[in-house]
C-alpha cells in the first residue's frame, strides 16, 4: 500500500528556514506536496486557495511581519487556521525562536519545536508523523 500524499504548508519569512523545513519534511514523507509562504498574510490567502483540499500539516514561524502586534504573526495565523472548518484535522506546528513559544503553543492547542532544537536535533520533527 502506498503512502498517502501529505500536503504541507511551511510559513517562514527566512528562505533558509523554508528550505530547511522542506528538506526535513521530504525525508519524513516520501510522498508530499510542499508549499511555502513568506508571511502570515500570504499563508492566510493560501488557506482560502486550498480550502477544498486542505493542508495536512502546517509549520509556521511566529516572528514574521509585525502588523499583528502585540501578537506574533504566527500566533495570529494559528488563530485564523482554527476558524476554518476544513482545517480542524490539520496538524499545526510552531517552530520559532520566540522565548515564549511553548506557552503560546500550549495556549493555542498546537505543537511546537523551538528553533534551536529544530536546528540541532532534526529528529524533533518526528512529531509531524504523530
Amino acid at each position: 500500500m502506498s503512502e498517502k500524499i501529505k500536503k504541507i504548508l511551511i510559513v517562514d519569512d527566512v528562505k533558509g528556514w523554508q528550505d530547511y523545513h522542506s528538506q526535513i519534511v521530504s525525508e519524513l514523507f516520501t510522498s508530499n506536496i510542499t508549499i511555502t509562504a513568506s508571511s502570515a498574510r500570504e499563508a492566510y490567502d493560501l488557506l482560502f486557495e486550498h480550502n477544498e483540499a486542505p493542508f495536512d500539516i502546517i509549520i509556521t514561524d511566529m516572528q514574521m511581519e509585525d502588523d499583528f502586534e502585540p501578537k506574533y504573526a504566527g500566533e495570529w495565523l494559528v488563530e485564523q487556521i482554527k476558524t476554518f472548518k476544513n482545517y480542524s484535522k490539520t496538524k499545526i506546528i510552531i517552530i520559532s525562536a520566540a522565548y515564549n513559544v511553548r506557552l503560546i503553543a500550549e495556549n493555542l492547542g498546537v505543537e511546537c519545536i523551538p528553533k534551536p532544537t529544530a536546528q540541532n536535533f532534526p529528529q524533533a520533527y518526528e512529531i509531524l508523523k504523530n
